[in-house]
């Protein structure tokens, strides 16, 4: 018997211990835990306009409100919602639902059924928003992300009876109202340089899509008269409800939507801040200022 194991036997036998040989191989480093990655943007796919809407789409005649970002899309979403026959819910971020093939057999699959990838995400698309409708018992729904701008070409391949609502604002005091919502985050000129995008991405959209223009200021100064317009472009019945919002008790219990409804509170439509002078204009704001018709003080633009 060897002495280290003559000493391990005495050594089990009176401490419960014995001796072992130091390990030359260096212990491994404990592994990092992974820091979390921002989701990665779908790549764009190709798509085409929807063949039969008759069998591929369940919504009739969906409502897409076209702004850029802090364009007064909220007030005129909760406005809208207080139509009976409206349903308009948070953003849905509808555009950013992909669908994939994880074998090549069921790639080759739904070719077979002359479904490409967009098509599928189509359907998809079109299942969400029609969910929430029949949850809601409504008859047209009114989806208002601002980033469907850009994306306003496939909305209309997907959907070709849509309808679509244009919201402008002075593009300065949307400029100013998306730096004052995050001023850590970006500069004066960073938020005008970043709205211009949703600005210049419904222009595009204006260009492009037949549908009903409101103004911000219109919408605060005389929100009846604006209110009226929209319901006569969406061929529905004005109800007077429309101009006070926030959560409505009998009507959330039937849509079963109080989770987000409660955060709106009550009111109506109140006059908010002065629109910009010409000499408050951003440089690069300047040419929208003058395509949206802002580049004078409107005579009936009170608050923006």
């Amino acid at each position: 018997m060897s002495l280290r194991r003559t000493l391990n036997s005495t050594l089990r036998k009176t401490t419960g211990l014995e001796i072992r040989r130091a390990s030359t191989t260096p212990a491994a480093a404990p592994k990092k835990a992974k820091t979390p990655t921002k989701a990665q943007r779908p790549k764009p796919v190709p798509f085409r306009e929807t063949a039969d809407p008759e069998v591929d789409r369940l919504l009739r005649k969906p409502v897409f409100i076209m702004s850029p970002v802090r364009s007064g899309s909220t007030l005129l979403r909760v406005l809208l919602d207080g139509h009976s026959r409206l349903l308009a819910p948070h953003e849905l971020h509808i555009r950013r639902l992909t669908v994939g093939h994880t074998t090549q057999l069921a790639k080759k699959s739904m070719e077979v059924l002359d479904l490409e990838t967009a098509d599928l995400e189509h359907l998809l698309w079109d299942r969400v928003m029609h969910r929430e409708l029949v949850k809601a018992g409504a008859d047209h729904i009114v989806e208002k992300t601002p980033s469907n701008a850009f994306a306003w070409k496939r909305i209309a391949a997907c959907w070709p009876d849509a309808r679509y609502i244009f919201l402008l604002r002075h593009p300065a005091a949307i400029a100013r109202s998306w730096h004052e919502a995050a001023p850590d985050k970006r500069s004066a000129q960073e938020a005008a340089e970043d709205a211009l995008r949703y600005m210049k991405a419904v222009e595009r959209a204006r260009n492009g899509l037949t549908g009903h223009t409101v103004r911000y200021e219109e919408l605060t100064t005389d929100p009846e008269t604006t209110v009226r317009g929209i319901c006569e472009f969406l061929d529905i019945d004005f109800e007077p409800a429309m101009l006070e919002y926030g959560p409505r008790p009998e009507k959330d219990m039937i849509r079963g939507l109080g989770d987000w409804r409660d955060k709106i509170r009550s009111g109506s439509v109140q006059p908010g801040r002065a629109v910009p002078e010409d000499s408050e204009v951003p440089e690069v704001l300047r040419p929208m200022c003058e395509a949206w018709g802002y580049t004078k003080e409107r005579e009936d633009a009170q608050p923006a």
